[in-house]
């Protein structure tokens, strides 16, 4: 006798999930609905102007009133906008640039190679959270995980038999979730920390908080959100994409030929030659790549981050003329032409996806929304009278929710550190906490938030390999790692500060009037 098997049961996230996604879906094209969403933009600005909603700003004390677009010369500002709020759009020329690099050493062989290596010889267990590890540490560099790490995680999890949406949520998750965390010092350390000095002066004009100020905590965070992310990858996305579900995830992967054995030996000579042409242009003290004279090393080497794009480009290129000369895949300038050619073909939904989110978040940032909501909420907060480690993981909720709709880290907290870093101090928390506190909340929700700049090109490279995704897709599969991350990285946090440990070098907890951190 026969018995039917019964369907696997789903559990009550994935259905939950699969809910999401599918509302999520029902909204228009991405590119329409950043449209409508500037629509509605000009329509609130109006709006808030006519009730004239505005705030005291947190520095100078000034009026902050809601800018009307819905004017006369809100339109000559939108019209005479249109073109630089494209052009001067953050993360175009970044990727345009990069990939132009990258292009070549795809088409020359040189990604495929490489991936084959690491599919054939690394544990197949340790995928995941090597993408997720390798997502965080990139913030080291800025973009280059966005440009570079999200979509050849996408072609490594192809190559192993895996789903390739389930390597670019790992990676997106290591690279924007995991914003902050890190092993050592990057791009946006200085950045926040000169912001929070400014803020900290404002009621203590001699203090400083250091680049390193939350050296430790972010040293401490990156296995964590390894970690975290290599169990939400694989306990909770990676059943809602299978191994096998994806077309191409049977394909056999070939071993290395001896012609493609001879390019990775040129490509090996290449790297060499580049790495020493780098590490000349930053060591010495009189490298062309560093600021002379300069001791601080954060500050000396702006000129060589500053150049990071620069560099991902020329080494995509160089490397992958090396390769496809000795792999012979490579013979004329018009081969290199075409593999940079290509790389753009994939772009176009990019761009016009680009362009309206580009309006939508230039607009949202005129309108002055942003600060009255930022200060509206920090007053909310306060008035709350929260003992100190519940108010700090308010402010970590408070952050959180702010970054779905501003999506800069730099000027959410250039508007948000002198609202919220003199208050804790008051409060007798120093400004090294409190700017902790801001970078965990800012970090967990950028892979759910559209106005994250990089998140329109996520969906460009879901597209590759699942057409009909759209903004639905990104939220429900981002959505297990910012709960996740969110919960952890708080309890951390709340751990962290209840066992008085430092955040960083000479980085108290505690503010003392007169005592400078830095």
């Amino acid at each position: 006798m026969s018995q039917t098997q019964a369907a696997p049961r789903r559990s009550a996230i994935d259905v939950f999930l699969n809910v999401v996604e599918r509302a999520g879906n029902l909204l228009p094209h991405p590119a329409t609905l950043f449209f409508l969403l500037t629509v509605l933009v000009v329509l609130l600005s109006a709006l808030a102007a006519q009730f004239d909603l505005g705030v005291a700003h947190p520095k100078t004390g000034e009026l902050v009133s809601p800018v009307n677009l819905f004017s006369a010369e809100g339109l000559q500002r939108i019209m005479g906008g249109l073109v630089t709020n494209f052009t001067e759009f953050a993360p175009l020329g970044t990727v345009l640039v990069a990939l132009i690099g990258i292009g070549v050493a795809e088409h020359s062989g040189l990604i495929g190679a490489c991936l084959r290596i690491v599919v054939l010889n690394a544990p197949r267990f340790l995928l995941t959270p090597i993408v997720v590890f390798a997502g965080v540490m990139s913030n080291m560099a800025s973009e280059i995980g966005y440009v570079l790490l999200v979509p050849l995680a996408g072609l490594l999890y192809v190559a192993a038999g895996r789903h390739p949406i389930l390597g670019i949520a790992a990676a997106f998750a290591g690279v924007s979730g995991g914003y902050s965390a890190n092993l050592l010092l990057g791009t946006v350390d200085p950045l926040l920390s000169g912001l929070s000095t400014e803020a900290a002066r404002i009621v203590d004009p001699g203090y400083t908080v250091s680049a390193a100020a939350n050296m430790y905590f972010m040293q401490a965070s990156t296995p964590l959100i390894t970690l975290l992310g290599w169990w939400v990858t694989e306990k909770i996305v990676a059943p809602r994409f299978p191994d096998g579900s994806y077309g191409k995830g049977d394909e056999k992967i070939e071993a290395i030929t001896s012609a493609e054995k001879r390019g990775l030996l040129y490509a090996g000579i290449a790297t060499a030659a580049l790495t020493a042409l780098v590490l000349l242009a930053t060591v010495p003290a009189d490298g062309v790549l560093r600021i002379a004279g300069e001791t601080d090393t954060l500050k000396a080497l702006a000129p060589f981050l500053d150049a990071i794009v620069a560099l991902i480009f020329l080494a995509g290129a160089v490397i992958g003329i090396a390769y496809g000369v000795g792999a012979g895949t490579i013979k004329s300038d018009n081969d290199v032409i075409n593999g940079m050619s290509k790389s753009m073909q994939t772009l176009g939904s990019y761009l016009v996806l680009v362009f309206f989110a580009a309006q939508f978040v230039e607009l949202f940032n005129w309108t002055n929304l942003g600060l009255i909501f930022a200060v509206e909420g920090a007053e909310f907060l306060k008035s709350l009278a929260l003992p100190k480690i519940p108010l700090l993981l308010g402010f970590i909720l408070l952050t959180a929710t702010v970054n779905l709709a501003m999506g800069s880290a730099s000027a959410k907290w250039a508007l948000m550190a002198p609202v919220f870093v003199p208050m804790f101090m008051l409060l007798g928390y120093s400004p090294e906490v409190t700017q902790t506190a801001y970078r965990v909340g800012d970090s967990v929700t950028n892979i759910i938030s559209p106005m994250m700049s990089y998140f329109a090109i996520v969906i460009a490279f879901l597209q590759r390999y699942e057409p009909k995704a759209g903004i639905g897709t990104v939220i429900a599969t981002m959505m297990p790692y910012s709960i996740v991350f969110l919960i952890g990285w708080s309890a951390l946090f709340a751990l962290w500060i209840a066992l008085g440990l430092p955040l960083g070098p000479g980085a108290s907890l505690q503010y003392l009037p007169g005592v400078d951190a830095g």
